[in-house]
């Protein structure tokens, strides 16, 4: 690590702030351009640890910047990780509200819970496949807090990879009714599809997603507990919204997951 505990502290209350304010700022790494990962992640185990302290739940992981779309879109060539809390889940069909936020941005989510535990190093595909309890459909809203949503990877990976709002809707199915690989989504903005795709997108199969999750807290001491919701990132690029547009997503075999925005 590059910084001390000191600069860490700040740069987590600074960027939080951000997020809870909706405020813009410039990615951190122009005023400290010598932070390495460790340190990234070292400040988004503050921001979580800062949010829990307040009595908020951590309620699921994420993966972010896995779709090949989503990484030609932002111009980086590996996935980060995150988390999301409890008050950013909003309820299907539901109203959110434009002025909590920066600028943000909709992106179609396969998301899973887990049946039992996954620990890397070495966690691979069929692991991930055996641990998997049921498959949901879920939509991500993410808002990065960094002006113009401009950033490098360790810039991201501190502002807990955008995290903002997720919308979880259509119904469940259980891994082994479904072919994740081929699993079709339509994204649809005020009654237009404005982008398809299909589950191929998150890196080829959206369990590789949860095998590198899982391999990236293994080298931390870390594992994905039994009962975990993980969020495998978007299968689309990520798509504007502002007050006024309706968003709803179509999963094939998985229902539908619909909000508005105001």
């Amino acid at each position: 690590m590059k910084l001390d505990q000191n600069t860490l502290t700040r740069l987590a209350e600074h960027l939080e702030n951000a997020e809870l304010k909706a405020q813009d700022v410039t990615k951190i790494t122009d005023d400290h351009p010598d932070i390495d990962w460790d340190d990234a992640y070292a400040i988004q185990d503050i921001i979580r640890a800062r949010k829990e302290g307040r009595g908020n739940k951590t309620v699921g992981l994420k993966c972010g910047l896995t779709s090949y779309a989503k990484m030609k879109q932002m111009g980086v060539d590996t996935p980060v990780f995150g988390f999301v809390s409890d008050y950013m889940a909003c309820a299907e069909g539901s109203d959110i509200r434009t002025a909590e936020l920066i600028h943000p941005k909709v992106e179609a989510e396969i998301c899973v819970v887990t049946k039992s535990a996954l620990k890397g190093p070495g966690c691979h595909v069929g692991a991930v496949m055996a641990a998997i309890d049921f498959v949901i459909p879920g939509v991500e809203i993410i808002d990065s807090r960094y002006r113009d949503f401009k950033f490098d990877l360790k810039s991201v990976i501190a502002d807990n990879t955008s995290a903002s709002r997720f919308v979880i809707g259509g119904r469940s199915r259980r891994v082994d009714e479904l072919d994740l690989r081929t699993l079709g989504v339509v994204l649809e903005k005020n009654g237009q599809i404005v982008a398809m795709a299909a589950g191929a997108a998150v890196m080829g199969h959206p369990a590789v997603a949860i095998a590198a999750l899982a391999n990236h807290l293994g080298a931390r001491g870390q594992e994905i507990p039994a009962g975990s919701f993980i969020m495998t990132g978007g299968v689309t690029e990520a798509i504007a919204v502002q007050a006024g547009d309706s968003v709803n997503v179509r999963f094939q075999d998985l229902g539908t997951v619909g909000m508005r925005f105001v």
